[in-house]
């Protein structure tokens, strides 16, 4: 099981900004792809964003143009920058681990979870 420490969320009116952070505990991320996943009160849990190996990224319809995520390899992290936050984008959030035979893509097994940080957006 894979550890991480996440970092910057919190409560923002909509229209807001944060930007959240992914830290691995006792690993080195840079061989692995890293998808946010973020699930609210009643709801499935869904994936986000996801950024290979490589650096290749995807995104949920629904933050596309809105959120964007990238890799500091040197820092050892992973962001999720998210503007425009809109009330729906409330949820806790989730960094996971890529494994399985695609464990560097975004098609990847992602069973290594993150311990999760609330965002709230509200007026």
């Amino acid at each position: 099981q894979l550890q991480f420490v996440h970092s910057g969320g919190g409560l923002v009116q909509p229209g807001g900004s944060l930007r959240l952070s992914c830290a691995p505990s006792g690993f080195t991320l840079d061989d692995y792809a890293i998808k946010w996943f973020r699930q609210a009160p009643g709801k499935e849990r869904e994936g986000v964003s996801c950024i290979s190996s490589g650096g290749s990224t995807d995104y949920a319809d629904s933050v596309k143009g809105r959120f964007t995520i990238s890799r500091d390899n040197a820092k050892n992290t992973v962001y999720l920058q998210m503007n425009s936050l809109k009330p729906e984008d409330t949820a806790v959030y989730y960094c996971a681990a890529g494994g399985g035979i695609n464990w560097y893509t975004c098609r990847a097994d992602f069973g290594s979870w993150g311990q999760g940080i609330q965002v709230t957006v509200s007026s």
